[in-house]
């Protein structure tokens, strides 16, 4: 008996794992139908190789720092067969790994989002290395591990310890503000704002494939919330009722605060689900309608005051979306979680407050340290060149689309590239102002 109740954990968090794999895939596609033409293959290579970086960073590294064991012993003992194992029986811990690594691989898919378009391929892939062995992991072990006594000086001095049930703050949070500490240290798009003052508006590129991205998101994103209880017998049926009254709510906050704007709405789902990830395990149904509502509205407000007032030049929005809605998440945690406002209580506000504050705190410097470093060091940023030929060209050397340039250049993906670069070459100083 006690070996079936194994087997099905190990089953139920392989399922979460996979459905969380399958977030890439969203990640991928809304960077793809936000960025122009010219930088989509760079974002679709960007995801799937920071997500192969990600998981041997942890697999090596980053989950002995979060929780201790280590990886790097005989398979009879990764199975539990061994005597004095420290894993769990039937790989238990095997898939929780991979459940746990496709979080961590969240973290460079946030900021790839950030700082798309003019980012250096190869500094990226070190900063992701960077991120997911040592920086993430850290916090991740403080919240959800047992790492630096965190949640026992949260207990002590607040009465709970910090709560955040999927990852508001853990994962999107702190993937959110090391973005912010990235996007800074790249700085704007070329053309972006112009030396008047005025903003050069650049549109989505393909409004279908950033829907797309948005529905695989949301879709996965009830096993990156349900299946965050690790083992069957602790799922809740609250959690996906949460998590789909927040993305209710989401969207359309953000319909009516957005205009209608479709780039609003599908990235108000998201914001829904970012925000209730913290506290979906103790809210009442109608506080995560008001959370996820809550989150729609910020992110519209949020992306707006950045890219035309402060003149951040943040892609995808990821600071807004995943660091001020993961933030307001963890918050809304302790507010909406507490007896009297229909939650299941044994929440802390003060305790989610400053929580909350601490792992933003943390990661921002760590963004702006690693993403500091790296400019300081290597370079981060594309040479002007490149960034107006595009990535995909400058680094993949094959565009979306080859048919386009082989009706009118020769063919071959070197070709296509000379081509483009000889046309950057000739325009650049005219085109950008």
């Amino acid at each position: 008996m006690e070996a079936t109740r194994t087997g099905v954990d190990v089953l139920f968090v392989l399922l979460g794992a996979i459905m969380v794999l399958a977030m890439h895939a969203g990640f991928a596609f809304l960077e793809v139908g936000t960025v122009r033409k010219k930088n989509q293959v760079n974002a679709l290579v960007k995801i799937i190789t920071d997500f192969a970086m990600s998981t041997l960073a942890y697999f090596l590294i980053g989950y002995a720092v979060a929780y201790g064991p280590t990886f790097l012993v005989s398979a009879d003992q990764l199975v539990g067969k061994a005597d004095g194992s420290a894993f769990a029986a039937n790989g238990y811990d095997l898939v929780k790994f991979f459940f746990l690594a496709t979080f961590a691989a969240a973290i460079p898919a946030i900021i790839s989002g950030g700082i798309a378009e003019r980012a250096r391929f190869w500094p990226q892939l070190i900063a992701t290395t960077i991120l997911v062995a040592l920086v993430y992991p850290t916090f991740e072990g403080m919240v959800w591990g047992t790492r630096l006594g965190f949640q026992d000086f949260m207990k002590a001095t607040f009465g709970q310890p910090f709560h955040d049930f999927a990852g508001s703050v853990v994962v999107h949070a702190v993937g959110g503000w090391i973005a912010l500490g990235a996007v800074l240290m790249l700085g704007a798009r070329m053309g972006r704002y112009k030396k008047d003052g005025r903003v050069v508006a650049i549109p989505p590129s393909n409004i279908p494939f950033l829907a797309l991205g948005s529905w695989i998101l949301c879709v996965g994103w009830f096993g990156f919330n349900v299946m965050s209880a690790q083992l069957i017998d602790a799922i809740s049926g609250l959690v996906a009722m949460n998590s789909l009254m927040a993305m209710v709510g989401g969207i359309l906050v953000s319909l009516l605060v957005g205009k209608n704007d479709p780039g609003f709405v599908h990235n108000g789902a998201l914001a829904g689900l970012v925000a209730v990830c913290a506290g979906s395990d103790v809210m009442h149904p109608l506080g995560a309608l008001a959370t996820g509502g809550i989150a729609g509205g910020l992110f519209v407000a949020a992306f707006e005051l950045c890219q035309n007032k402060w003149r951040i030049d943040d892609v995808l929005g990821v600071w807004a979306l995943h660091g001020l809605c993961g933030f307001m998440g963890g918050i809304a945690c302790g507010v909406f979680g507490q007896e009297a406002l229909g939650g299941l209580g044994g929440v802390s506000l003060t305790a989610q407050i400053a929580g909350t504050v601490t792992g933003a705190a943390f990661a921002l410097v760590a963004g702006l340290a690693v993403y500091g470093g790296l400019k300081a060091s290597i370079g981060i940023r594309l040479s002007e060149e490149d960034e107006f030929m595009g990535a995909d060209l400058a680094i993949h050397h094959i565009p979306a689309y080859p048919e386009e340039f082989a009706s009118v250049h020769d063919t071959g993906p070197m070709a296509a590239r000379a081509s483009a670069k000889a046309t950057a070459s000739a325009s650049r100083s005219t085109a950008i102002g």
